[in-house]
């Protein structure tokens, strides 16, 4: 897999482009009210219990606005935080302050809600079995997402299609199940191989075949169980389609090593951050 690479120049481009998206084309009116030399000193503080991260991308946003500002880091990326835990002090001017604090505390509650929903799937899911991330990601921001996947304790899937092989259903409806194994086997290249099946009746067609691993999607705890008794001893195994917070735990007991679930990413709720002056 790609390593994901959170750089400094990433997260200054990407601050960049949010404050040039809320600050176009006359900058914050509101705030120029304001008297421009007037020291302040603010908090970030969580409304709720969450995994804290994205602290990197709020610092960012306001040094953007003004260097001068100091930003005081109380929790770490990656802390378990209760309710009205502060995470941050911010010391400079009151107006500086006001322009950066939304799109401050956009990024941290986007980062934190993926990382705390990934850490409530990996704590049920228990040591045995690996909380995955996959490919539904807001375009241009999969790297952050997976970044905040690995803060909540989840391992991050494939990065992109070059990645490694993935035979999944549409692939195996366009050209068949066996005879794409056999192709990614002979074009693999160093690369892993993992294929998609959805019944015990798929599985029995490749099993001895050598790839890395196999991913059952979409089965029945009975199924699933099965599939993975027969499989284990081939190939690392996976399972996916629909696993939630009230299935994931069952879904681990099967045996399955790793679960891949997409709603870590595609639709975790924001953590709930203010900014008290």
């Amino acid at each position: 897999m790609s390593k994901i690479k959170l750089s400094d120049t990433f997260i200054k481009e990407r601050v960049k482009l949010a404050l040039a998206e809320d600050l176009y084309p006359h900058g914050d009116i509101t705030s120029s009210l304001l008297e421009n030399n007037k020291i302040i000193k603010a908090k970030i503080v969580s409304n709720q219990k969450a995994v804290v991260a994205g602290l990197l991308f709020a610092k960012q946003s306001f040094k953007q606005v003004d260097k001068k500002i100091e930003f005081i880091f109380k929790k770490k990326d990656g802390s378990r935080i209760k309710k009205n835990s502060v995470i941050a002090i911010i010391k400079g001017k009151a107006n500086s302050i006001m322009i950066a604090e939304r799109v401050a505390l956009n990024f941290l509650s986007h980062i934190s809600g993926i990382a705390t929903k990934t850490n409530k799937f990996v704590e049920l899911a228990g040591k045995k079995c690996k909380i995955c991330c996959t490919r539904k990601t807001l375009p241009n921001y999969r790297v952050i997402q997976k970044y905040a996947v690995k803060l909540g304790g989840g391992t991050n899937h494939r990065f992109n299609l070059s990645d490694e092989f993935l035979i999944k259903d549409n692939h195996i409806a366009s050209a068949g199940l066996k005879e794409l194994v056999l192709l990614a086997i002979k074009n693999k290249r160093g690369k892993k191989i993992t294929v998609e099946v959805d019944s015990l009746k798929q599985l029995k067609k490749i099993i001895g075949l050598k790839f890395n691993t196999i991913l059952f999607d979409n089965m029945s705890i009975k199924n699933l169980r099965a599939c993975v008794k027969l499989a284990k001893k081939y190939y690392e195994t996976e399972a996916s389609g629909n696993i939630n917070l009230r299935t994931v735990k069952s879904v681990a007991a099967t045996g399955v090593k790793r679960i891949s679930i997409g709603s870590i990413t595609h639709s975790a709720p924001a953590v709930d951050f203010k900014l008290e002056i």
